[in-house]
């Protein structure tokens, strides 16, 4: 059922965006570099709006935020339930899960931090 709404509302956005791309160019590309500048991808001056700004709101688009958005289903944790086994990368690029690091009855520890 999650899947089915995820869908829906994710093809209503796609449908919405193109729709508006095809009327409004132009205050949709404006649109679209606001958000580019919430994730820094205007900052690369080899990287302009023509190379990624097309590819919004296109069939590639729809199936990658669907896969994005499903595959967070299953990593969402809930109190008083199993964790989930979320696949990580090791320092060396190797894809483990979670459940890899376990050790008998040991608990696991998890520590985020940013180096940035």
């Amino acid at each position: 059922l999650q899947k089915i709404l995820i869908f829906l509302h994710v093809t209503t956005c796609v449908v919405i965006g193109k729709t508006l791309m095809i009327l409004f160019p132009n205050a949709m590309k404006r649109y679209i570099l606001k958000q580019g500048k919430k994730s820094r991808m205007n900052e690369n001056p080899k990287f302009s709006y023509e190379n990624w700004g097309p590819t919004f709101f296109s069939f590639n688009y729809l199936l990658f935020v669907l896969k994005v958005k499903w595959k967070r289903l299953e990593d969402e944790a809930y109190e008083g339930h199993p964790a989930p086994n979320t696949p990580v990368v090791t320092f060396n690029g190797e894809l483990r899960h979670l459940f890899d690091f376990m050790q008998d009855n040991r608990p696991l520890i998890l520590n985020f931090g940013s180096c940035t």
